[in-house]
């Protein structure tokens, strides 16, 4: 059994890595799979505090919760281990990694990104954060071409070729999406589609903006957690939409639908 590697990274904070990374790893363990997590962002630790909040809620509501064996990249461990050696170390136990990166351009990220089967990038539905992936013309909206963040993953796509490696499936995923249809949506919808087939990246359907997924974090919990007993996630119309379109994400993450085997 080798794990496959699921990399969460885009070089701006703020995007949602940390709460897609966690709905991702709960997904696959409540489907049956065992999950190596890492968290590379010491500092912010987003996805670290809330494996904790879960387990503070776990302890004090006395129910069992699915968890995965996580590890926080701090600086002490970081004197000792390369990430390669800590990876290496459970790649043959795990059915998963999934590593989540910090917000900016880091040695480390780029460390995680050349080791990724699948590259999940979210990206907030706004042309300022699409910056990171093309630059555009102002008056024209013509794509002038690859932006910084673009060019880190072809330089990861080349070393990947050199190391014999399979190709990254790259996914970009709309995040917070509004529900209406604004003239910012429509044109984000257009400039991604070019630069999908432009960049060679796979468009993911997109996550609905909802507080919801902020209120899950302080308990840790998220949004398929809501069959355990005596844990009360809505099951609103705008919830249940909500599993749908992680469903829609998760089976082009993971190849196979693994929301349908959740327990």
């Amino acid at each position: 059994m080798t794990a496959k590697i699921i990399v969460f990274a885009n070089e701006k904070g703020g995007t949602g890595k940390s709460t897609l990374a966690m709905h991702t790893i709960i997904a696959l363990l409540r489907a049956g799979k065992t999950v190596a997590s890492f968290d590379l962002d010491a500092n912010q630790g987003s996805l670290t505090h809330y494996i904790e909040n879960r387990q503070n809620f776990a302890r004090d509501k006395n129910i069992p919760l699915p968890m995965p064996e996580h590890t926080c990249w701090t600086p002490d461990i970081a004197k000792i281990y390369t990430l390669r050696s800590q990876i290496d170390k459970v790649i043959n136990r795990v059915d998963a990694i999934i590593i989540d990166t910090p917000g900016a351009h880091t040695d480390l990220g780029g460390q995680a990104m050349v080791m990724a089967d699948c590259l999940v990038t979210p990206l907030n539905d706004s042309l300022v954060d699409l910056d990171i992936l093309a630059t555009v013309e102002a008056d024209t909206l013509r794509i002038k071409g690859p932006s910084h963040f673009a060019q880190t993953v072809w330089s990861t796509r080349q070393q990947r070729m050199l190391e014999r490696k399979p190709p990254i499936n790259w996914i970009v995923v709309r995040n917070r999406l509004l529900y209406s249809k604004s003239k910012n949506s429509r044109t984000m919808s257009i400039l991604l589609n070019a630069l999908a087939r432009r960049i060679h990246f796979t468009l993911a359907g997109g996550i609905a903006e909802r507080v919801v997924f902020r209120e899950l974090f302080l308990k840790g919990l998220t949004m398929l957690d809501f069959r355990d007993n005596n844990i009360h996630v809505p099951s609103t119309v705008s919830a249940n939409t909500a599993r749908q379109e992680l469903g829609v994400l998760l089976h082009q993450i993971w190849g196979s639908d693994i929301l349908v085997e959740t327990k």
